[in-house]
């Protein structure tokens, strides 16, 4: 018989929001995609963006 091989699990959803338990709130990291409504990835390289991997909406960052 094999052992059971137990591996700690790191939830996903623990990646998007932001706790703070004394004052009961959660905010979520990364903004919505305003066109789909999921929640869209920051990138830095080659150009810094804001991008929606599920109707493929692009916001580039411009420095001032």
């Amino acid at each position: 018989m094999r052992k059971k091989v137990v591996r700690k699990v790191v939830l996903r959803a623990h990646k998007f929001y932001e706790y703070n338990y004394n004052k009961g709130v959660i905010r979520l990291k990364n903004r919505k995609c305003p066109r789909c409504g999921s929640i869209m990835a920051h990138h830095m390289k080659p150009v810094e963006r804001w991008h929606c991997g599920r109707c493929n909406y692009t916001e580039f960052i411009t420095k001032k």
